[in-house]
C-alpha cells in the first residue's frame, strides 16, 4: 500500500489564526473529497483547535491534532527563535519532517523565524550552498515559478546555478506535463550585458541546457517577466524581492484603479454589466491568493510559508501547493537535477 501524503499545518500562525486556517483546511478537504492520498498534521492548541474543527463539522479521518503549548509571535525575531521556539506549533510542524511523521511543513507565522528554525532542523542538503525562497508568479500562458524572494541578498554564480536547478525541479513537481524554461533577471537580454556574476552563470547555464533538466533561454528582462516565454526566473534574494514588491504592487494599483474607473459614474457602471464576464477573468488571474505561498529550497525536506494576512481560500492555495509539491515528489526532483553538477569549480 502506498503511503499517504502527510502534510504538517503550523494552525497557530498568521493573523486571525487558527480561524482562518482550519477554513482554508475545510475549503481544501471539500475540493479533494474524493481522494484518499493524504492526511493533515494539525500543530496547535487541543482545545482551541478542536473547537474551530467542530464548527465546521470536520472529521477526524483525514486530520490528526498534535498539541503544542505556545505559538511563536509575530515580534520573535530569527536570534530569540532559537531559544524560545521550542514545543510551538511552528517548530513541532517542522520538526515532524525530520520524526519521519510529515512529508511537508506549512506555516503562515513569523517569516525569520520560520526561515531560520527550518534551516536548523531540516540541515541544507549537501549539494546547495544557500537556501532560496521561491514563489509563483501568474502569467500569459499559465505559472512562473521565481526565485530568490529575499533569502540571500548576494549570490554568486553557483548560488544561482543551484537556484536555476531548484527552481526547475519545483516547476516539474507541480507541473509534471510540463518542461522547465530557465531565465536570468538582467538589465538586457544580450549576452554581453550584467555583472560578472550573472555572465559566469549564463556560461554555466548554457553548459548544463538540456531536456532532462532545463531548457536555458538566456538572460529576461523585467518588463518581460509575464510573457510566459520562459516560467523560471531566477535572481538573487535582493533583486528578486524587489522585482515582487513591485509586481504586487502594480497589480494592485491596476485592479483598484479599475474598478475606480469602472464605478464613478452611470456610463461606467452600465459598461461594467456588458462586460463583467471579461473583468471577472482578469481580476481572477491577478487574484493574490493564487499565487500565496512561498517555497524554502535547498533544506533537507520543503517548507512553504504562507502569507500571514491571507484570507482562508489563499491559505487554501498553500495547502493545494503543499499537495501538488509532495504528488510531484520535489526532493527526488532536485535531487535528479543537482546530480549533474558533480565536479564542478
Amino acid at each position: 500500500m502506498k503511503k499517504k501524503i502527510t502534510i504538517a499545518i503550523d494552525a497557530m500562525g498568521g493573523e486571525d489564526a487558527p480561524k482562518k486556517n482550519i477554513e482554508g483546511l475545510n475549503i481544501f478537504l471539500n475540493k479533494n473529497k474524493f481522494k484518499n492520498d493524504f492526511v493533515i498534521h494539525l500543530y496547535g492548541n487541543k482545545l482551541i483547535l478542536d473547537k474551530e474543527l467542530s464548527k465546521l463539522g470536520i472529521s477526524s479521518d483525514l486530520v490528526k491534532i498534535i498539541h503544542s503549548d505556545s505559538v511563536v509571535s509575530d515580534e520573535e525575531t530569527p536570534l530569540t527563535a532559537i531559544k524560545n521556539s521550542k514545543n510551538t506549533s511552528m517548530w513541532n510542524s517542522i520538526n515532524a519532517q525530520v520524526d519521519g511523521e510529515a512529508d511537508i511543513s506549512l506555516s503562515a507565522g513569523n517569516t525569520g523565524v520560520l526561515f531560520v528554525i527550518s534551516k536548523m532542523i531540516l540541515k541544507m542538503m549537501n549539494k546547495v550552498s544557500r537556501p532560496a525562497l521561491a514563489g509563483l508568479w501568474p502569467s500569459k500562458k499559465g505559472m512562473s515559478v521565481v526565485l530568490d524572494l529575499g533569502a540571500n541578498i548576494e549570490c554568486d554564480e553557483n548560488n544561482l546555478v543551484d537556484f536555476s536547478e531548484m527552481g526547475a525541479a519545483l516547476f516539474k513537481s507541480i507541473f509534471p506535463n510540463q518542461k522547465p524554461y530557465v531565465s536570468l533577471l538582467n538589465i538586457g537580454s544580450e549576452e554581453i550585458k550584467g555583472t560578472e556574476v550573472l555572465k559566469k552563470t549564463y556560461a554555466k547555464l548554457k553548459s548544463l541546457s538540456s531536456d532532462k533538466n532545463f531548457i536555458f533561454k538566456g538572460y529576461i528582462e523585467g518588463n518581460k517577466l509575464m510573457d510566459g516565454e520562459t516560467n523560471v526566473i531566477v535572481t538573487d534574494g535582493f533583486t528578486g524581492n524587489v522585482a515582487l514588491k513591485t509586481a504586487e504592487g502594480t497589480a494592485k494599483f491596476v485592479v483598484d484603479s479599475l474598478k475606480k474607473s469602472l464605478t464613478e459614474n452611470i456610463f461606467s457602471k452600465l459598461s461594467l454589466i456588458f462586460s463583467y464576464f471579461s473583468l471577472k477573468k482578469f481580476k481572477s488571474k491577478l487574484d493574490p491568493n493564487k499565487y500565496n505561498g512561498a517555497i524554502f529550497l535547498g533544506l533537507n525536506g520543503p517548507v512553504v510559508k504562507s502569507h500571514g494576512s491571507t484570507s482562508e481560500v489563499g491559505f487554501y492555495y498553500s495547502i493545494d501547493l503543499c499537495y501538488k509539491i509532495i504528488k510531484g515528489n520535489l526532493m527526488d526532483q532536485i535531487k535528479s537535477n543537482l546530480d549533474h553538477l558533480n565536479g564542478r569549480d
